[in-house]
C-alpha cells in the first residue's frame, strides 16, 4: 500500500503540474489566442497522461482522481481506508505539484484562482468529461488493456474541446487548480458544483458498465 500511496502522490504531482504548468506557458507564448492556449495545454496533459498511465499503473493502477478510486473501491478493489489514503496521496501531490509549477515561472506560490466557472452548461460538461472518462476506463481494461494508456490520453485530448468546462473530470485536480490564478484556475467558489457534477458522472460510469456487463449476449 505505501508503494501505491507514493505512486499515486508522484503521479498526480506530475500531472497537475503538467495541467497548470502547460497552461501558463500555452498563455504567454500564444499571444492572447485562447484557443491555441488551450490547444497547447491539451496537448501537454494528453502526452504526461499517456506516459504516466503506461508508467505507473502497475504500481497503483494510475488514477490520480478520487472519482476514479471511489469507483474501484465500490467495484471491491480496495478498502474504504485505501481510499482515503490515496485521495490525501491525490490531493497532497497534485497541490505540490501546482504550487511546484508557480515556483518554475516565478510566479507567487500561494494564489486563489479568480476564474468563475460554473452553470448548468458547465456542470453537465463535468458529469460527461467524468462519465466518458470512467466508461473508458472500465471498459477499456476489460477488452483491452493494453490500450488504456493510450484510450485515457486521447479522450481527454477530445472532452478538452467537446465539454463546455474543458474536461476537470477529477476532483482533486478542481481543487488544486482553485489554487492556480492562472490559464487553467477555476474560483474556490466553482469548485462544489464541479466536484459534485464529477462524482456524479462516475457512479453513472459504473451503473452503466454493470448494467451492460449484466446483459445477455447475442
Amino acid at each position: 500500500m505505501r508503494a501505491a500511496l507514493w505512486t499515486e502522490a508522484v503521479g498526480s504531482f506530475l500531472l497537475f503540474a503538467t495541467v497548470i504548468g502547460s497552461g501558463i506557458m500555452a498563455e504567454s507564448l500564444s499571444g492572447g489566442n485562447v484557443a491555441l492556449a488551450l490547444l497547447g495545454n491539451t496537448a501537454a496533459t494528453a502526452a504526461m497522461l499517456y506516459v504516466l498511465i503506461a508508467m505507473l499503473a502497475p504500481l497503483s493502477g494510475a488514477h490520480f482522481n478520487p472519482a476514479v478510486t471511489l469507483v474501484m473501491t465500490l467495484r471491491g478493489e480496495g478498502t474504504w481506508g485505501g481510499f482515503i489514503a490515496m485521495v490525501a496521496a491525490q490531493v497532497g501531490g497534485g497541490v505540490l505539484g501546482v504550487w511546484t509549477s508557480h515556483a518554475m515561472f516565478d510566479l507567487p506560490i500561494w494564489q486563489v484562482s479568480q476564474h468563475l466557472r460554473g452553470g448548468s452548461g458547465q456542470w453537465l460538461g463535468e458529469f460527461v468529461a467524468t462519465f466518458g472518462l470512467v466508461t473508458t476506463i472500465l471498459l477499456t481494461a476489460r477488452h483491452r488493456p493494453q490500450s488504456v494508456p493510450a484510450s485515457v490520453a486521447l479522450y481527454i485530448a477530445a472532452a478538452y474541446w467537446f465539454t463546455s468546462s474543458t474536461s476537470f473530470a477529477n476532483p482533486a485536480i478542481t481543487l488544486a487548480r482553485s489554487l492556480s490564478d492562472t490559464f487553467a484556475g477555476i474560483a474556490p467558489a466553482s469548485v462544489f458544483g464541479f466536484v459534485a457534477a464529477q462524482f456524479a458522472g462516475a457512479l453513472a460510469a459504473n451503473a452503466f458498465d454493470k448494467a451492460v456487463m449484466n446483459q445477455p449476449k447475442p
